[in-house]
């Protein structure tokens, strides 16, 4: 175990140190070479560098940061069974995964990120880091830095939480449309969802993942075969047909449009409120606008507050909204950002969301 001392001699006095970053790695010269970059940035700085799971899970016990690097590969604990326990040790750290295995769009990646991982970067052979490998280091800890913080009160609370009742007692108007927001640790929640819904479900089902755009595709056909129903990643103007499953682009939100036959997608890049890209809110926005109170509302695990201020005009037009529960999420910033604005309709688990979707499908 290593742990480095941070700032780095040739910084400047009294300049800020912004980034707090932890490197979980059992190698050596990876440890060292990482170090060595993410210094170099100056805009971060190494507060440990450890060699397993459970040292970086004592550390986290005792030391806050803003980002860990985390290896797959180790002895003992690997990273990825460490990676939940990591996430919630981290109280808001965001957690890059930096790993051989983390080829874009393998299905160790979409684990990963199932369980918890903000994004994930391919660690390239001890021989081949390298200045691009260095620039594309710094470029996604910006990005990760730069991402919401995980704070639920930022939405306004308008009434006290809601009670939350047993999906039994849950009685859902009749709804046209389902719409879905998530985040970290998202990706287990919708399978989740999604296995409870009925192959013969014909509501059409909009998704905002927060997830590069790398991993669209792959992401796509995946809900496919969780949700026995055809997905794709949505393009302008996409018409929105029953029985489907359309998910946002990583590189722009989703909105709804009336068309004379029904509705479609547009894609749009503003800036929003919450920062994020794709962002859940101009989702839930423009739903609420083209089908009211005939739209129903999910917000599922995620970091931070996105989907609040969208949910809030899902309920001004009359359309309920369900929310993960805080003892299933992996994160319970964007769903409880929900319910302590007093804005969700009931707070379950992800299966009985999904056996409520179902139900209603039914009618």
């Amino acid at each position: 175990m290593t742990s480095l001392p941070s700032p780095q001699p040739h910084e400047p006095a009294g300049a800020p140190l912004q980034g707090r970053v932890l490197i979980v790695d059992d190698s050596v010269v990876a440890r060292s070479v990482l170090s060595r970059m993410i210094e170099g940035t100056r805009r971060f700085r190494v507060t440990a560098a450890l060699s397993d799971a459970r040292a970086a899970l004592d550390f986290l016990r005792r030391e806050t940061v803003d980002i860990v690097l985390l290896d797959i590969a180790m002895p003992g604990i690997d990273g990825l069974t460490a990676l939940p326990d990591v996430v919630a040790a981290g109280r808001g750290a965001k957690v890059l995964i930096v790993s051989s295995s983390a080829d874009e769009g393998a299905a160790t990646t979409l684990q990963a990120l199932a369980l918890g991982a903000a994004d994930t970067l391919v660690k390239p052979g001890v021989g081949a880091f390298g200045g691009r490998f260095a620039e594309v280091l710094e470029e996604r800890l910006a990005k990760l830095f730069d991402m919401p913080g995980e704070p639920v009160t930022v939405c306004p609370v308008t009434a006290p939480p809601p009670p939350r009742p047993a999906a039994a007692a849950v009685q859902l108007d009749p709804f046209q449309i389902v719409a879905i927001g998530a985040s970290t640790g998202g990706i287990h929640a919708l399978s989740q969802l999604f296995r409870q819904i009925p192959a013969g479900f014909q509501h059409p089902i909009l998704v905002t993942q927060h997830l590069p755009p790398s991993f669209m595709s792959y992401f796509a056909t995946q809900l496919a075969v969780l949700g026995s129903r055809p997905c794709e990643v949505a393009t302008d103007r996409l018409r929105i047909r029953p029985g489907r499953i359309i998910i946002a682009p990583g590189e722009a939100h989703i909105r709804v449009v009336r068309t004379s036959d029904g509705a479609a997608i547009r894609l749009s890049t503003e800036w929003v409120r919450s920062g994020c890209m794709p962002s859940v809110d101009p989702m839930f926005d423009s739903v609420a606008e083209v089908f009211g109170n005939r739209a129903l509302g999910v917000v599922l695990s995620g970091m931070g507050r996105d989907g609040c201020e969208g949910a809030g005009r899902m309920v001004e037009m009359g359309a309920k909204v369900l929310v993960q529960d805080q003892a299933t999420s992996v994160v319970w910033g964007m769903p409880g950002a929900v319910a302590t604005a007093g804005r969700a309709s009931a707070v379950l688990p992800p299966e009985e969301i999904g056996r409520l979707i179902g139900r209603g499908g039914a009618r």
